[in-house]
C-alpha cells in the first residue's frame, strides 16, 4: 500500500513537471520594443484582412503549439540611416545634401503586418531601403528649389521631403521620427560667392562695431583714468594735510622744550629784573645819601654863609644877589630839562629794546629803565647840587670878585699857560740868541701874558659892575678864555 502512494505521488509529480515544461514551451511573452507573430493557424485580427494566416501579439503572453504553430519576432526599436545623396538645383548648381532620418516599425497590427510582410527576414536592410526611398525624393524635390530658398528655408526642404516619403513609408510599415538635413555641400563655390557680400556687410559692421567699441573703451579709460587720478589728488591732499598736521604736531612737541626753557628764562629775567629794581633803589637811596644829601648841606652851608654876608652888604647888592640867583635858577632848570631829555632818550632805547625781544627784552627794558631813572635822578641830584654851586658862587662872586676871579684863575692857570705855550707848536727849529738869558725871557714873557690875562679879568669885572651885569660876569667867568698871547719873532736855524 505505501508503495502505490509513493507512486501515485511521483506520477503525480512527474506529471506537474511535465505540464510545467511543456507549458514553458508553448508560453511565449512580447517584449515591450518587439512584436510576436505567430503563424500556422487561421486567426483574424482586428485591422487585418482575413485569411492572413498570421496573428500579431504585443505587450503580453500567447500560448503557441509547438510543431503546428510558427513564432518570430519583429523589433520595434529606432534605426536610423544616414543620407548623402547628389543633387541639382533648378538652376543647375550641384549640390551634395547630407542628413539623417530617424525611423521605426509603427506600433499599429497595420504597420507591423505591412513591416513583417516586407523586413521580417531582412531587418538588417530596412536602413538601406529606406535611404533609397529618401534619396531619390530628395532629388525630386531640391531638382525643384533654388540653392537660395534651400539656405534660407531648410524646414521647407524636409517638411516636403517627409510629405513625398509618407506613402511610401506607411506602406513599408515604417513611420518617420525625425529628419534633420545637416549640411548642403557646393562644391562650385556658389553658396561662398553668394554669401561674401553679406559676409563683407557683416565684416563692415563688425568692425565699426569694434572701433565703436574701441571708441567707448577708450572714453571709459580716459574717464577712469581721469577719476583715478582725481582720486590720486584728494589723497595726496589728504595726506599732505595730514602730514601737516603730524609736522604740526611735531613742531610743538619739538618746540616744547624750548618753550619751557624760555618761560624758566623768562622766570629768571623777571626776577633779576626785581633784583635789578632793587638795586637801582638801593643805588637811588645810596646816591641820595652819598651825593645829595652832602651837596644839598654844602649848598645850604654855602647858602647860609652868603645870606650872613649878603645881609651885611648895601640893599643895592642884594638886589645884584637876587638877580644872579634868578640867572642861575634859569641854568639849573635848563640842566635839569637837559637830564629829563637824557632820561627820555634811555627810556625809548629801552623801550625799542623791549619791542625788538619780548619776553626777556621787556624783563631787560624794565631793568634799563630802572637803570636810566636811577642815573636820571643821579644825574638830577648832581645838576641840582651844580646849580646850587653855581648860586652859591654867584653870590660870593658879587660881595667878592676878585677872590673868585683869582680863585678862577688859580683853577685853570694850567690851561692858561697851556693856551700861550701852544704859540710854539708849529715851530720846529728855534734859535735863541741869547742862551739862556733868551730862555728865560721867552718864559717871563708867557707868564706875563697869564698876569695879563688877570688884569684883563679884573677890568671886565669892573666894567661889568659898573653897568649892573653881574649875571653876565658870572656867565663870562664861568667861559673865561685866555687872553690872546703875541707870537714872539723867532729864527730858524739855516744849519
Amino acid at each position: 500500500m505505501p508503495m502505490i502512494v509513493g507512486v501515485v505521488a511521483g506520477a503525480a509529480v512527474l506529471a506537474l513537471i511535465f505540464i510545467v515544461v511543456v507549458f514553458k514551451l508553448m508560453w511565449r511573452v512580447a517584449e515591450p520594443n518587439e512584436a510576436l507573430i505567430i503563424s500556422g493557424s487561421k486567426h483574424r485580427t482586428e485591422g487585418l484582412e482575413e485569411g492572413m494566416g498570421f496573428r500579431i501579439v504585443t505587450g503580453r503572453g500567447t500560448l503557441v503549439l509547438p510543431g503546428v504553430q510558427a513564432v518570430r519576432k519583429m523589433s520595434l526599436d529606432l534605426n536610423e540611416t544616414e543620407l548623402s545623396v547628389d543633387c541639382v538645383t533648378t538652376q543647375g548648381i550641384p549640390l551634395k545634401v547630407r542628413g539623417v532620418v530617424i525611423f521605426k516599425v509603427g506600433d499599429d497590427f497595420v504597420s507591423i503586418a505591412n513591416a513583417g510582410r516586407r523586413f521580417l527576414d531582412q531587418q538588417k536592410l530596412m536602413a538601406e531601403r529606406v535611404h533609397n526611398v529618401f534619396a531619390g525624393h530628395l532629388r525630386s524635390i531640391v531638382g525643384g528649389l533654388t540653392v537660395e530658398d534651400m539656405i534660407r528655408d531648410r524646414e521647407k526642404l524636409t517638411g516636403q521631403t517627409r510629405a513625398a516619403c509618407g506613402t511610401e513609408m506607411e506602406k513599408l510599415g515604417l513611420i518617420v521620427d525625425s529628419l534633420q538635413i545637416h549640411e548642403i555641400e557646393d562644391p562650385t563655390g556658389y553658396i561662398k560667392n553668394l554669401a561674401m557680400p553679406h559676409a563683407a556687410a557683416v565684416q563692415r559692421d563688425a568692425r565699426i562695431a569694434q572701433a565703436e567699441a574701441n571708441r567707448l573703451a577708450t572714453e571709459a579709460e580716459q574717464l577712469a583714468a581721469s577719476r583715478m587720478s582725481e582720486a590720486t589728488r584728494d589723497s595726496e591732499i589728504l595726506q599732505a594735510g595730514y602730514q601737516a598736521e603730524r609736522d604740526k604736531a611735531a613742531a610743538k612737541a619739538k618746540q616744547a622744550g624750548p618753550l619751557a626753557d624760555a618761560a624758566a628764562r623768562q622766570d629768571v629775567v623777571v626776577q633779576e629784573t626785581r633784583v635789578a629794581e632793587l638795586e637801582a633803589h638801593r643805588r637811588e637811596q645810596q646816591l641820595q645819601a652819598d651825593v645829595r644829601k652832602p651837596a644839598d648841606a654844602k649848598a645850604y652851608e654855602t647858602r647860609a654863609r652868603a645870606e650872613a654876608d649878603r645881609d651885611a652888604r648895601i640893599s643895592a647888592a642884594q638886589a645884584k644877589a637876587k638877580e644872579t640867583e634868578l640867572a642861575a635858577a634859569a641854568e639849573a632848570t635848563r640842566v635839569k630839562t637837559a637830564a629829563s631829555a637824557e632820561a627820555e632818550a634811555t627810556k625809548a632805547r629801552g623801550a625799542a629794546s623791549a619791542t625788538a625781544t619780548r619776553a626777556t627784552g621787556e624783563a631787560e627794558a624794565a631793568a634799563a629803565q630802572a637803570k636810566g631813572l636811577a642815573v636820571a635822578e643821579a644825574t638830577r641830584a648832581k645838576g641840582l647840587a651844580e646849580a646850587e654851586a653855581i648860586k652859591a658862587r654867584a653870590a660870593a662872586l658879587a660881595e667878592n670878585q676878585e677872590a673868585v676871579v683869582a680863585q678862577q684863575l688859580a683853577e685853570n692857570w694850567p690851561e692858561i699857560v697851556q693856551a700861550g705855550a701852544s704859540a710854539f707848536n708849529n715851530v720846529e727849529h728855534m734859535v735863541l740868541l741869547n742862551g739862556a738869558e733868551g730862555m728865560g725871557d721867552m718864559f717871563a714873557k708867557a707868564l706875563t701874558m697869564g698876569g695879563t690875562g688877570l688884569g684883563l679879568a679884573r677890568q671886565l669885572l669892573a666894567s661889568m659892575n659898573q653897568n649892573g651885569t653881574a649875571g653876565g660876569g658870572a656867565a663870562g667867568l664861568n667861559g673865561f678864555v685866555p687872553p690872546r698871547t703875541e707870537k714872539v719873532p723867532v729864527e730858524k736855524d739855516e744849519g
